[in-house]
């Protein structure tokens, strides 16, 4: 490369690593915070809650870095011209379809980083995730026992423990199942001991009594038993692994390419939704060039200005925003049907081509003058 491709390349770059932290902070700690909220409400200690964070770090550093390219080559471009760079530059005969040859490789270094993640990274990330959360399901105490609130681990089911002391015993435990509107059961007790047995989890309530509410067409009949222990089956109150969906993110992309029935059995889905995430992931690496280029080139045009280029900005990025746009809903359409999947690529295709008529009208700004028709003599 050539020493002023390197030395704007060096500028973006340094850019885009600020921009990428800065931003992938934000993102990532607002995702933190909810995800923090959830386990710790779960019962979770600080390092499941700091394995799962991290677990989340690459599909969100993925999200992340064709905004911060974008801003790093709008922010570059602006103090490249403010600093009178570009104009000497552009003097000494550069053009903007030359000028752009570093920012279409800085766009391809970020399209790389992406497609590492994407393809890589994110999938082995949310496998690692959806088994640890099926670890952690099977952790009944740490699921749903917890005390002084009112939890609904399953439909019609409400459980409610007072305290639960220091060597795992439930005080003041109450249970009600009613599941089955005509035979509705109360549970409470004294006392409650998580058992854990080969045949599931068992909680053993002692000194306590089970209430029975019998509902028939004529009348309602109420039963009582009290007990001094009693065994109570939890394995319909936690969710089975076979119940559970596992995220299409975390397969690879060949696989999603070709979706056998195990794992369209797994995630729930259908082959057209594992199409598309294919293709999207496919697709998603090509959005760096585009921003980084729409954010280089839209600041191209116009003249100097008192006021800055805050219109070009601006125009950047509604630019950027129409690109997304038309990839979202290209995606919904894929997504529906899997025999749609060219339109994954087609918002690139169109950005592409907005990049390249901004540097065409970048190159021959004269053209589009009006130029005043000469007077004719009378």
């Amino acid at each position: 490369m050539a020493r002023i491709d390197r030395y704007i390349l060096s500028q973006f770059m340094t850019l885009f690593g600020f921009f990428a932290l800065v931003l992938v902070s934000v993102y990532w700690i607002n995702r933190a915070v909810s995800l923090f909220e959830q386990l710790i409400s779960d019962g979770q200690t600080a390092l499941v809650v700091l394995e799962f964070t991290a677990l989340t770090l690459p599909l969100v550093i993925s999200v992340v870095l064709p905004i911060a390219a974008f801003t790093a080559s709008a922010y570059g471009t602006n103090r490249l011209s403010s600093e009178s760079e570009l104009v000497a530059m552009q003097a000494a005969g550069m053009s903007p379809w030359r000028l752009a040859r570093p920012v279409l490789v800085f766009g391809v270094l970020v399209a790389l980083m992406v497609a590492l993640l994407v393809h890589a990274v994110v999938p082995m990330a949310r496998g690692r995730m959806a088994d640890r959360q099926a670890e952690i399901a099977q952790n009944v105490t740490a699921q749903f026992l917890r005390a002084g609130a009112f939890q609904y681990p399953v439909k019609g089911v409400t459980l409610y423990i007072r305290d639960i002391a220091s060597d795992g015993r439930l005080e003041d435990f109450f249970l009600e199942d009613a599941r089955d509107p005509q035979n509705q059961t109360t549970y409470t007790a004294t006392e409650a001991l998580v058992v854990k047995t080969e045949a599931g989890p068992r909680l053993v309530l002692m000194h306590g009594m089970a209430q029975t509410l019998r509902v028939q067409a004529d009348r309602q009949q109420l039963s009582i038993t009290r007990f001094d222990e009693l065994a109570y089956d939890l394995a319909s109150l936690v969710q089975s692994d076979e119940a559970r969906k596992r995220d299409l993110r975390a397969y690879s992309t060949m696989r999603l390419l070709n979706p056998d029935p195990q794992l369209l059995a797994d995630t729930q889905s259908t082959a057209d939704k594992a199409l598309a995430e294919a293709h999207e992931r496919l697709a998603k690496p090509l959005q760096s060039p585009i921003a980084a280029m729409l954010g280089f080139a839209m600041l191209l045009l116009g003249g100097f200005s008192r006021f800055g280029v805050w219109r070009q900005v601006i125009w950047a990025v509604v630019a950027l925003i129409v690109v997304q746009f038309l990839s979202t809903a290209a995606e919904n359409q894929v997504a529906q049907d899997a025999s749609r999947w060219p339109l994954i690529y087609l918002p690139p295709l169109i950005g592409g081509l907005i990049c390249a008529g901004i540097l065409w009208i970048a190159a021959r700004p004269r053209r589009l003058r009006r130029t005043p028709r000469p007077e004719t003599a009378t």
